[in-house]
């Protein structure tokens, strides 16, 4: 799976364009989903200097990304006249989320077991989760 995160906020606390504090268990996430085969884009707003910052620090901890701020390493985005900075990923990690982001715990959790958020907290409130809806095909109906 492909996987945008976000650095200021998400990886680290707010504190741009100083970086902050990591979050609780953030490196050691991202470390286990590398393991795990997937991915990862740093997707920040940070530019020049302030991302090299930021890239060097989860370097240092050890994290290397797949890419930063685009969809490959390789891609040229000076030359490419056709880039966008929408990235074509399958999941976005970010604390911009409605509701902010879980802990990282709970990340992997969805990501590992393909669970959503919903099933979490559904299933945190002691409440029963709901099977998903049948597909209707265009046969049946």
């Amino acid at each position: 799976m492909t996987i945008a995160v976000d650095f200021d906020g998400t990886i680290v606390e707010h504190a741009y364009p100083e970086i902050g504090r990591e979050r609780p268990f953030a490196i050691d996430t991202l470390k286990a989903l590398i393991a795990d085969r997937h991915q990862l884009i740093l997707w920040s707003v940070r530019e020049g200097k302030l991302l090299d910052d930021a890239v060097n620090w989860c370097k240092e901890r050890g994290v290397e990304f797949y890419a930063v701020n685009k969809d490959f390493p390789e891609e040229d985005v000076e030359r490419n006249v056709h880039f966008s900075r929408k990235l074509k990923v399958d999941m976005w990690i970010d604390d911009r989320n409605i509701g902010g982001i879980p802990d990282w715990g709970t990340i992997y959790r969805i990501i590992k077991e393909g669970i959503t958020w919903e099933q979490v907290i559904l299933e945190e409130s002691g409440r029963e989760i709901p099977e998903p809806p049948k597909k209707k095909h265009w046969w049946s109906l």
